[in-house]
């Protein structure tokens, strides 16, 4: 693993800084700066750090915040492979290559919270605390069943067509990973998920979780119903054997780091355990 020059750009009374890591094939973009509490904001599948720019700037107001894009997106070079394990990988080098003052706020959005536990539960000095948005849900059942494989199907099929809306907002918002790469992902991230209870018991640090209320929207037709309950179950679940978990719920979908970025950084900014779970 490598690490290349950095670059500095002055920003009022707080300085930008910008530097790649080299690891596994892959290069990683990372951006730093902001003011305060060191975090680290950990995107999902399909985000880049580029899509989390508004929650990225309210952050940066009380924290020094890291930013990067996992391998295939955004400015992050391309893989041979997409999996879990890779994408954990590109964490840990991230991490690995920080000069912080002391351990961060680690926060992932989606499959950026699974990564977030994973790796807190194997490095509980790394971490001060997690804060994990829609992602980390212990699921009761499968997410994808068969009965969704065609809905889910048609979803990564209209992948094409939003990446290539994406790549006209620039590199800083692409995705490079194939139709068949994301269906793949999400069906893996089930069986991760059906085992996090596990890597939850590992950890002893304040958790924050901020979940959308209706992960699958509105709508009372197809999938939607039951992908909405069974993953306000899986949080139930979680609290149920660690109650030390704080829960905030926002009416939103999974797009809710786009569409509530102020919400949830006040959340963030309130300090550890201080919103009890409200169900």
């Amino acid at each position: 693993m490598s690490t290349d020059d950095e670059e500095r750009i002055e920003r009022g009374n707080w300085t930008m800084q910008h530097f790649t890591v080299h690891h596994d094939g892959v290069t990683i973009p990372i951006y730093r700066g902001g003011r305060g509490r060191p975090l680290v904001l950990c995107p999902g599948l399909n985000s880049t750090q580029a899509d989390l720019h508004e929650l990225t700037e309210l952050l940066r107001r009380d924290h020094d915040v890291v930013t990067f894009d996992i391998r295939g997106h955004g400015l992050a070079s391309a893989a041979e492979r997409y999996s879990f394990d890779a994408f954990l990988g590109d964490l840990i080098a991230v991490l690995a290559e920080l000069d912080l003052p002391s351990a961060p706020v680690l926060v992932g959005y989606s499959l950026g919270a699974d990564l977030a536990v994973h790796y807190a539960a194997e490095r509980p000095d790394a971490v001060a605390e997690l804060v994990l948005i829609d992602g980390a849900n212990p699921l009761p059942e499968p997410f994808i069943t068969e009965a969704d494989l065609t809905e889910f199907c048609a979803m990564a099929d209209d992948q094409t067509t939003w990446q290539e809306a994406q790549r006209a907002k620039g590199a800083a918002h692409q995705v490079l990973l194939t139709a068949q790469n994301i269906l793949d992902l999400n069906l893996e991230i089930d069986v991760v998920r059906s085992a996090i209870l596990d890597r939850y018991r590992k950890i002893d640090h304040p958790i924050r979780m901020i979940m959308s209320m209706s992960i699958a929207g509105g709508s009372g037709e197809g999938g939607a119903p039951r992908h909405n309950r069974i993953w306000r179950s899986g949080i139930e679940r979680l609290v149920r054997e660690r109650p030390y978990v704080s829960t905030s719920w926002l009416d939103a979908d999974h797009r809710l780091v786009f569409t509530h970025a102020s919400e949830i950084a006040e959340i963030i900014r309130s300090g550890p355990l201080s919103r009890q779970a409200d169900f």
